[in-house]
């Protein structure tokens, strides 16, 4: 099992009527919200969290991109990334990941992924969402039915980018290079791993098998709703032939939330998740699905926008109710364990992307959680697929000898010193 602890930076101080004076936390949130001095301390201390859980045993910190929201005020994950390369030494940088629809041009990914990779010594896993219709349709004015067509073609662009080994022209519908000729390139070969995060589109399904990538399933539904979804993925993998149902070609993620009592977790967390759930998911349900975001196939089979609030929202639901239903694991060790455990078998995903950080939780709460679930729940779960545990391609190869950052000597040479090092 793969375990990455993942932050989405949501922005802590949505006010408390923040659903009944506010339309959406996404595409047209209101500016006054936002306050850049306390950004400062914001952005530090989730960094600071990232790091911290690097240190207790995850296998990745992950990060990801989205745009003009107090949902995940992280417009850049490479920026992210980039920091957490410096002041990490073993853990997976799990970037999932850039929208490269968006990008123009897309070479720029290729670029940045690979100066990622070379900085950590081999630790990237890269990721290429889609995007969601908020970020890719309203705050970047792409059209929604030539998003995917992009998508491909920046996908095409940036892998032949990291392994073409000589100049080459370009010539796409939405990209024309005359020289493509990228430095650096990633240390990982041919490419670093790729997870494809997903919301249900049964064309990434086949885009993930095609390219043996590891299908990422990002919900807030939790793991009971997922059951189907992931289900029709299973399906499609044994219909398309794929050489192997590894469960490590899927992943999912998962709000968990750990204390030492079922009562404590409720004590300690559920005024978090409620922040959650009812302020940082309040999106204006016209911007979930843009028309033509969202293909034909994909729609008939009822896979929707995970950001299209059930009816009503989630103002109605119990910290009972959100549990019970999968939306959140949270409890003892124990308690978190068996429902990991269910989580687990019933997906058969190999990668879990674990949630630990929710809505405006401080810190001390976060790092509480985060290492009781490392220490009393994660070595529970590492063996569930031993058939599997030599199956290495959707996860780093990182240099077996790597530079520690900061290591230069506190002081400059002297003249001297040089001439006898040198002589």
């Amino acid at each position: 099992m793969k375990f990455t602890w993942f932050n989405l930076m949501p922005w802590p101080d949505l006010p408390d009527d923040f659903r009944e004076k506010h339309r959406s936390v996404w595409v047209d949130i209101d500016q006054e919200l936002f306050d850049p001095v306390r950004s400062h301390e914001v952005y530090n201390t989730y960094m600071d969290l990232l790091e911290y859980a690097g240190t207790v045993g995850f296998d990745g910190i992950g990060v990801n991109e989205h745009h003009q929201n107090g949902y995940g005020i992280m417009p850049s994950p490479n920026i992210i990334a980039a920091g957490l390369a410096r002041r990490t030494t073993d853990t997976a940088l799990v970037v999932l990941g850039n929208s490269i629809a968006l990008y123009n041009p897309p070479v720029r990914v290729a670029e940045e992924f690979a100066m990622l990779d070379c900085i950590s010594g081999g630790r990237l896993v890269a990721g290429f969402p889609v995007g969601t219709s908020m970020d890719t349709n309203y705050c970047y004015g792409q059209i929604p039915s030539l998003t995917r067509e992009k998508y491909a073609e920046a996908h095409e662009l940036i892998i032949k980018a990291w392994t073409t080994r000589e100049p080459f022209a370009f010539n796409g519908r939405y990209n024309k290079l005359r020289h493509v000729n990228i430095w650096p390139r990633p240390i990982q070969q041919p490419h670093p791993p790729i997870h494809i995060p997903g919301g249900g589109s049964v064309e990434t399904y086949d885009f993930c098998i095609d390219n043996t990538y590891s299908y990422s399933y990002l919900s807030f539904s939790g793991y009971l709703r997922a059951q189907a979804l992931m289900t029709g993925y299973w399906n499609r993998v044994e219909e398309r032939g794929a050489p192997d149902n590894s469960p490590y070609r899927a992943g999912f993620a998962q709000t968990i939330l750990v204390a030492d009592t079922d009562e404590e977790a409720e004590r300690l967390y559920s005024e978090h998740v409620s922040y959650f759930y009812n302020r940082c998911l309040h999106v204006y349900p016209g911007f979930a699905d843009a028309p033509g975001y969202r293909t034909i196939k994909t729609i008939q089979t009822g896979a929707l926008s995970q950001y299209a609030p059930p009816r009503g929202g989630y103002t109605q639901l119990t910290w009972k109710e959100l549990t019970e239903q999968g939306h959140v694991i949270a409890g003892s060790p124990e308690t978190v364990r068996q429902r990991m455990e269910e989580l687990i078998k019933g997906l058969n995903v190999g990668n879990i992307f674990c949630l630990m950080h929710v809505g405006n939780m401080p810190a001390d709460k976060c790092m509480y959680s985060t290492k009781l679930f490392a220490e009393k729940v994660m070595p529970k779960l590492r063996n569930m697929f031993p058939d599997w545990d030599d199956d290495n391609r959707f996860w780093t190869s990182p240099l077996a000898k790597r530079v520690t950052s900061g290591s230069l000597p506190k002081e400059a040479p002297t003249s001297a010193e040089l001439a006898k090092t040198y002589a």
